[in-house]
């Protein structure tokens, strides 16, 4: 049996954090170290899908609700546009092996994301 993810500790009350919006099946924090103005987390409540790949193929209904989360949550942060970024492996930065996706907004180009 593997550790439960940080994010579903998280989820359970385990590990303090203010779940700034949530579905049935998702819910979205604030990013702990921040790479942007707005950097919100965009989480599945299942642990099932370690990356976005797994997800698209096991779930697409659960990937096309985390990005219709990220849209809502990004609207309310006032950002309008946004960036959303899956990290997939080790080599693309991915820490966490539970699904979620960074929701980055404000001023990409003062933080070094624009492009």
């Amino acid at each position: 049996m593997s550790e439960t993810s940080i994010f579903t500790r998280i989820l359970n009350g385990e590990i303090p954090s203010e779940i700034v919006a949530e579905t049935e099946n998702a819910f979205a924090i604030r990013d702990v170290a921040p790479k942007a103005p707005v950097h919100l987390l965009v989480i599945p409540k299942t642990e099932q899908y370690r990356n976005v790949v797994e997800l698209a193929a096991g779930d697409p209904d659960l990937l096309a609700e985390l990005v219709g989360l990220a849209n809502a949550v990004a609207a309310e942060s006032g950002a309008g546009d946004f960036r959303l970024v899956f990290n997939t492996g080790p080599g693309a930065g991915q820490t966490v092996f539970h699904v979620h996706a960074h929701v980055m907004s404000g001023d990409l180009d003062e933080a070094g994301l624009g492009g």
